[in-house]
């Protein structure tokens, strides 16, 4: 056979029936995702399916649309430095693995991109950043009346932690993760608290996730340590649906993704079939969904000129609080940027494992929203994502 068409019977063969390499791959499992022992290529199908990895909810998008109209002026490039060394925006979604990018100037798109294979209907891990909902969550309830006062006993809407090393701890305490119970939240060792947590909801079995919570021991006076506690928003979820008597979902659409004219609809992880809400992690959503929950944010939660939550929610939410005697650079479930660049006054955002993040610049009238598939749940990020904000707000401004 000539040379020339043995190639090409090759490549028919080939093209026709593909290779291992060409199957579309499967969701890692949870373990292996905590471990950051995925595959570039199995770790992006991960996110985007992130929905079959637990039992979940569908967050119910509402009839009208809201459109996000296109800036006349887009965002071309933006520089900015880190040390000694410059950089610029096609370095960021490179190195820093960006799977989307949505950057809202007054309201207007100025720049929105995706790779990785992700598109304008991907429905993104947010890891973290559902914590940031919770807390809204928790803020709307307030407004609603469901919630008294932030300073009520947890226990008084989630009497399965009666008994247990929760009494005493407030609603206010679990929003800053102030409670005092010891926790160890360091995703890759199998030991850790986290760890426990995630192989007891990995069962799907309804009451786990509270009941590990219940007996952890203490180990300081509620409201006196902060230490970052992914099991503690669990408990705020509990708050949430406690109090409304509403699962997280259904009220998270009624009070926001019904109103806030939603592309698609979300899905909310769930311990088990029907169970309790996960307030910690769990929701999945667009890239579009999540600047428009941003702008709702940036509005200070006001919908058809009413606000969903209390007047200046989002300031309180998003700001430091003194912890113990001293300032915590952590507000409710959400994280104040760091102080020294005053671009960033007063600025927040919404950050999730993985480089996730949802920046809040009220003052320049900005949100970015990044979804990222990073190599290891944390400590991966190579260009120092409030850089980037930053540059993004000087050169927008």
């Amino acid at each position: 056979m000539k040379p020339l068409i043995r190639a090409c019977l090759i490549l028919t063969v080939a093209l026709t029936c593909g290779s291992d390499d060409a199957q579309p791959k499967q969701p890692a499992d949870i373990r292996k995702m905590l471990d950051g022992r995925m595959l570039p290529g199995e770790e992006v199908t991960t996110f985007e399916r992130s929905d079959t990895l637990y039992p979940v909810n569908v967050v119910h998008r509402g009839s009208v649309i809201r459109t996000l109209p296109v800036a006349d002026k887009r965002l071309e490039n933006v520089a900015f430095q880190i040390g000694d060394k410059r950089y610029d925006l096609f370095d960021y979604l490179a190195v820093n693995r960006v799977a989307g990018l949505l950057i809202l100037k007054d309201g207007l798109i100025v720049l929105e991109d995706y790779e990785l294979g992700a598109g304008p209907t991907t429905r993104w891990a947010s890891f973290s950043m559902a914590k940031s909902v919770t807390s809204t969550l928790i803020g709307a309830a307030l407004q609603d009346g469901f919630i008294a006062s932030l300073d009520d006993p947890v226990t008084r809407y989630v009497p399965a932690l009666r008994g247990g090393v929760y009494d005493g701890v407030s609603v206010r305490n679990v929003l800053q993760m102030a409670s005092g119970v010891r926790w160890n939240e360091t995703y890759t060792d199998p030991n850790s608290d986290c760890r426990k947590l995630t192989d007891a909801q990995l069962s799907h079995k309804a009451g786990t996730s509270l009941a590990y919570m219940k007996y952890l021991p203490r180990a300081a006076p509620a409201g006196s340590v902060w230490n970052y506690d992914s099991g503690e928003t669990n408990i705020a979820g509990a708050v949430v649906e406690g109090a409304t008597r509403m699962s997280l979902s259904t009220y998270l659409s009624r009070k926001l993704w019904s109103r806030l004219g939603m592309e698609h609809d979300a899905f909310w992880w769930t311990e088990s079939q029907g169970g309790m809400g996960i307030g910690g992690a769990g929701l999945s959503a667009t890239l579009r969904d999540y600047g428009r929950f941003g702008l709702f944010v940036l509005s200070d939660g006001v919908i058809d000129g009413r606000h969903t939550v209390p007047e200046g929610w989002f300031q309180e939410a998003g700001a430091a609080h003194r912890i113990g005697g001293k300032f915590v650079d952590y507000g409710y479930l959400w994280w104040p940027m760091p102080a020294g660049d005053s671009v960033h006054a007063g600025a927040f955002e919404a950050r999730g494992i993985f480089g996730q993040h949802l920046y809040i610049n009220p003052s320049e009238r900005l949100v970015i929203v990044v979804l990222s598939a990073r190599s290891k749940p944390t400590g991966a990020t190579v260009l120092d994502d409030a850089a980037f904000f930053a540059a993004v707000a000087r050169t927008l401004h």
